[in-house]
């Protein structure tokens, strides 16, 4: 009995990724080890001698904002590409 063509990554009929997505998904992977960098300099920082006060000058503040603020957006990004992602296989789907 033959048995059915099994479907791969790389088939035909599979739905191409734009460049938006490869644009957003890199996007949210920047954010993210940007964000472990600027934790990792806290770290660092802090390991070195540096007090709490010594934290409100210079680059510190925005290296401190960025752990809490760059995850998020990484992952409103991540959630965008899997809405598109899902909405584009969903009109494949429908045959429009």
């Amino acid at each position: 009995m033959p048995s059915s063509p099994s479907r791969t990554p790389g088939s035909v009929d599979d739905v191409p990724v734009r460049r938006i997505d490869r644009i957003l998904a890199f996007m949210s992977l920047g954010l993210l080890l940007l964000s472990v960098l600027c934790f990792v300099a806290i770290m660092i920082g802090s390991a070195s001698g540096m007090q709490h006060d010594d934290f409100d000058a210079g680059l510190w503040p925005a290296v401190g904002t960025t752990v809490y603020i760059a995850p998020i957006i990484a992952f409103v990004l991540l959630m965008t590409v899997l809405v598109m992602t899902f909405v584009r296989k969903a009109r494949v789907g429908k045959g429009r």
